[in-house]
């Protein structure tokens, strides 16, 4: 996809329609609307089990992986619906990666967790994988720590370095959008403030959805905020307008500490 296509201002790279789940007979979602911009940052916040984050895992069906999830409604990743039987989910899952709360190396070398998906995308050539490895862990900003020790188990690296790592692994397939569900929430501070960094510079080039607890982070990163409260989106727009004029009393109350 020509990525100066992506660029165009407001253009939807993600809509939502009338989205709800159950888990059996329990409705964790209920009658979800949201467009979510091109290369902006949307934050998703509220309290714990408002379903926050079962809606960042609609967006590449990782609630597929859930026994007993039904799904109604439409979700269009550039006018695609990802819900529709012929999608092939593992290229979804490729297209619209995830970053997890706690960093999730797996047990072996640095260079082989990055050069993982590639791997598994049928890259053999040993030139093109160590140009993706230099070019992915660049754009992670962990290239310069770890240059030095890419063939050493990437379990030795600190909890901020494996979150990179991550995300390093992440961008390796070459994602469209990247969702990250309390990225950094795991973190120490300083390595909280790379990763805010990095998700900055990242959307240059990526759509960027966020689970944040931490209402000082969504204000800090995201162009566009969400409030969920109970499986609903209370409201949503510019972060701005969400922390200093809320439409909505409820998400004043949340921002604002009364409750959450």
């Amino acid at each position: 996809m020509d990525k100066s296509e992506l660029n165009e201002p407001n253009k939807n790279k993600i809509l939502v329609k009338k989205l709800n789940l159950f888990y059996k007979d329990y409705q964790a979602l209920k009658n979800i609307n949201l467009n979510i911009k091109a290369n902006k940052i949307t934050a998703l916040i509220g309290p714990s089990g408002c379903g926050k984050s079962t809606f960042l895992r609609t967006l590449n069906r990782m609630n597929d992986l859930i026994e007993g999830v039904k799904v109604e409604g439409t979700i269009l990743l550039e006018g695609e619906n990802i819900y529709e039987p012929e999608v092939d989910v593992a290229n979804l899952r490729k297209r619209v990666g995830m970053v997890f709360q706690r960093p999730n190396p797996f047990p072996m070398s640095v260079y082989d967790n990055v050069a993982y998906g590639p791997r598994i995308h049928g890259l053999k050539n040993k030139r093109q994988l160590d140009e993706i490895i230099e070019k992915s862990l660049n754009l992670a900003a962990l290239w310069e720590e770890v240059s030095d020790r890419l063939f050493k188990s990437a379990l030795g690296l600190s909890g901020g370095q494996q979150q990179r790592l991550c995300i390093a692994r992440l961008l390796a397939v070459e994602p469209e959008v990247l969702l990250m569900d309390e990225p950094s929430s795991a973190l120490d501070p300083i390595s909280t403030l790379k990763i805010e960094e990095l998700i900055q510079v990242l959307k240059k080039d990526y759509t960027i959805v966020i689970v944040t607890h931490n209402m000082q982070q969504a204000a800090r990163v995201s162009d566009v905020t969400a409030f969920f409260l109970n499986g609903e989106l209370i409201e949503h727009g510019a972060t701005e307008e969400i922390f200093t004029r809320p439409k909505d009393q409820r998400t004043e109350d949340y921002i604002s500490g009364r409750f959450g």
